[in-house]
């Protein structure tokens, strides 16, 4: 049988093996931000060290950045300390930063495709978790830790246990309503939270192929979510397309040369993986997590699970779940009000999501009571949807429409939950304190399902409006 994407990209990239066992792999993309960067930056000072290869270093700032008064220096002066470092670490180091003067600032899992950096075949790494996001485009992406930051800027390796690969097949068609978001939070109620620990997801099927490359870079941002220690998807003609005349991506005079090297890279139809799983994509409607971490999600139509119902190692964190939400056992999740609806992140933050949540908000007034936010990805997908005039959409229907940033995905910055507001949230992450308050409840839903709760006040079927 013949290779697949992970593997072939693997072992171009392997430089060799340490005494440990661990392979050495060769980074052709690093991407740093204000957070993880910092600290790793202070220890190569320590050790006399610079950066070895600062032409395949980008950074950007997101996760501190406020998005609505963004004028320097900012309010918290910690996050101002950070993005002060990051720009200085940037200048030292000869490090090509997109920062707020750039025009070109945003989220780093937003702007490296955007920006055609990220490109098939490539290994990709991040001091943040949901770098799987470039695997939509046919790379190996990873996110990585402070000290790793700090080796991959000495030395463009990193040391790494070579994982398994699953293939996931999702084949048919998704429903009208039903989108890549739907698609993940699917895939992750039932393989689980902790189904992917030592693999890397490959995403394929007809249901896949049929996803736009906003779609796919969705799917394989939540990878991590299921535990995966990468996601991706094969590079094909919308891959291709998607790529073509981005301010990085190669120059049509290689563009041939690139496709070609591209369209080797991608698994073969008789690749041969560690594991497989099939999935109907008939099945799928809109998808609400109910409980605090991602994996804990049902269709909208569906009731919240009893816990004698769930497999028995769910069950003590289905019960915690249902302590903080305030939520019981056999309870619908339609009809549940909302207090803030946030529409934005790396998952959620692009164009494509913009226009989805705009098309429900448009004509529609946001619910008495309801804080709504939308929050660019990045400053081009923000002069984009002010060039389609959503902008417009959102503010007219209520909407407050901010400057682009992590915002309350994490809450790193001033955009955060208060007490025990429930939020319907696009983003990727329901932990217990994500947004911003220890007892704050986030419900994970597609931009489209975020707009649709925010002009009803609670959560309702999109598919209604």
């Amino acid at each position: 049988m013949s290779a697949n994407l992970f593997d072939k990209v693997w072992e171009l990239h392997k430089v060799g093996q340490l005494p440990s066992g661990r392979d050495q792999l060769f980074i052709g993309l690093h991407l740093v931000h204000e957070v993880t960067s910092p600290q790793a930056f202070a220890m190569l000072a320590e050790r006399g060290l610079g950066v070895a290869f600062p032409g395949r270093t980008f950074a950007t700032s997101d996760h501190i950045i406020p998005t609505d008064d963004q004028s320097r220096p900012f309010k918290d002066p910690q996050a101002e300390a950070m993005m002060a470092a990051l720009e200085a670490n940037a200048a030292s180091s000869k490090i090509e930063f997109f920062g707020l003067a750039s025009g070109r600032q945003g989220i780093v899992h937003v702007i490296g495709p955007e920006l055609g950096l990220t490109q098939p075949g490539m290994t990709i790494a991040c001091g943040d978790s949901h770098t799987s996001t470039h695997g939509a485009l046919g790379a190996i992406a990873f996110g990585i830790g402070t000290s790793q930051v700090r080796d991959l800027l000495a030395t463009q390796t990193l040391a790494m246990d070579r994982p398994k690969v699953r293939k996931i097949e999702v084949e048919g068609s998704l429903a009208k309503g039903v989108g890549a978001k739907d698609l993940i939070l699917y895939i992750l109620s039932r393989l689980g939270v902790e189904g992917g620990i030592g693999f890397a997801y490959e995403y394929a099927g007809s249901a896949v192929r049929g996803l736009g490359m906003e779609g796919r870079m969705t799917l394989c941002n939540m990878s991590i979510e299921g535990g995966a220690r990468a996601g991706y998807v094969s590079p094909d003609e919308t891959t291709f397309e998607y790529l073509r005349g981005r301010p990085y991506a190669p120059a049509l005079a290689d563009w041939d040369k690139a496709t070609a090297y591209w369209r080797s890279i991608a698994s073969a139809k008789d690749a041969s993986y560690d594991d497989e799983v099939g999935l109907d994509a008939a099945e799928i409607e809109p998808m609400v997590t109910w409980g605090t971490n991602p994996g804990q999600g049902i269709g909208i139509s569906r009731a919240m699970p009893r816990l004698g119902e769930l497999p028995r190692e769910r069950r003590e964190g289905a019960r915690a779940a249902y302590d903080h939400m305030g939520f019981s056992e056999g309870e619908r999740i339609a009809g549940k009000k909302i207090d803030v609806a946030f529409i934005g992140s790396c998952t959620n933050g692009r164009i494509g999501d913009l226009r989805e949540a705009a098309a429900v908000a448009k004509g529609r007034r946001v619910a008495s009571g309801v804080r709504a936010l939308v929050v660019p990805g990045s400053m081009q997908v923000a002069a984009q949807a002010r060039a389609e005039g959503l902008d417009r959409v959102f503010v007219e229907a209520g909407f407050e429409f901010r400057l682009a940033g992590c915002s309350m995905c994490l809450a790193m910055n001033p955009d955060k939950l208060e007490g025990r507001e429930l939020c319907a949230s696009s983003s990727n992450r329901n932990f217990i304190g994500r947004q911003g308050s220890a007892r704050g409840r986030t419900l994970l839903m597609s931009p489209a399902m975020v707009a649709a709760a925010a002009v009803s006040g609670e959560v309702v079927d999109v598919r209604s409006l």
